[in-house]
């Protein structure tokens, strides 16, 4: 009997109910063992990685926080001169921090240049790995260490940055956002992705049982109710062009079903203004993506 592959093995040390290690194992597991991947540092790296043990399934490499893309630019350009960019992809991965931040500079670098890489994000909307400091991805209201509710401030005052669009606006020849809440979404848009030439970026939800405060066995629910509230619109585009978007349900729960589930967003559930603030942004996305 032949050992069927695991990309993600079992034994790792993230939280119980971990949604990112869910998207990862997913995604992951789509690309198959012909990939080598760079991953940042993150919750995705310290929780599978600890010297001498690995839960990876293919060659992985981390280096820092800010320079995943740099380092599978270069691994692209080893695999070019042996002529082997066919025969194996390249992945690099970071968690929001790593991507809407850090890691920034090199990874619009790399769109640049056109290197033909997907570029995978695991989105839980803070710096959980570090303290659950707020990010470029965080939410408006959202609750974190650096961005406490009180008295004077609400949360985070902040937009989450559109990396999709950015990602789009850089030339990528794909795009697509997912979430654990469709695990089979999630395992179609990578292998899709990775068919492509070229630069491409896959955004994935990655709820977090401690820095967003749910119980252990909510993830999949929360990244369900994500997308169907329109607060995180799944979709996918090709060449600058959205090909497909996944649509809410009728009627459309209010962000309430949602934030009312997380301890990061208690604050807001008794503020009409900043709740309004949060549904705003939900019916944004309806409109702007046609959900």
């Amino acid at each position: 009997m032949t050992k069927q592959y695991q990309a993600l093995s079992p034994g790792h040390t993230a939280c119980a109910g971990c949604g990112e290690l869910l998207a990862m194992r997913h995604a992951l597991q789509a690309a198959g063992p012909d990939v080598i991947v760079t991953g940042a540092t993150g919750c995705s790296e310290v929780t599978t990685s600890g010297y001498p043990d690995s839960s990876f399934g293919m060659p992985w490499i981390h280096s820092l926080f800010e320079n995943s893309s740099s380092v599978a630019s270069g691994i692209a350009a080893a695999l070019r001169y042996q002529k082997k960019q066919d025969k194996i992809k390249v992945i690099a991965t970071g968690g929001d921090g790593a991507t809407f931040d850090i890691g920034f500079g090199a990874l619009s670098a790399m769109w640049s240049r056109g290197d033909d890489i997907l570029y995978i994000c695991y989105d839980n909307e803070a710096y959980m790995n570090t303290g659950v400091q707020a990010s470029g991805a965080t939410l408006p209201g959202t609750s974190t260490t650096t961005s406490p509710s009180g008295a004077v401030e609400q949360g985070n005052m902040m937009p989450k940055k559109d990396m999709p669009a950015i990602a789009m606006a850089h030339g990528c020849v794909y795009v697509a956002t997912a979430s654990p809440g469709y695990p089979i979404d999630i395992q179609n848009k990578v292998k899709k992705a990775l068919t492509m030439k070229g630069p491409k970026y896959i955004q994935l939800l990655s709820p977090c049982v401690p820095g967003w405060g749910f119980s252990t066995d909510q993830a999949v629910k929360l990244g369900k109710l994500a997308h169907q509230t329109g607060l995180y619109p799944i979709f996918e585009a090709v060449n600058g062009q959205i090909t497909s978007a996944m649509k809410v349900p009728k009627p459309t729960p209010s962000v309430s079903a949602y934030l009312e589930l997380q301890k990061r967003f208690k604050h807001v559930l008794k503020n009409p203004q900043l709740l309004a603030t949060i549904q705003a942004i939900a019916d944004a996305n309806i409109v702007k993506y046609g959900l």
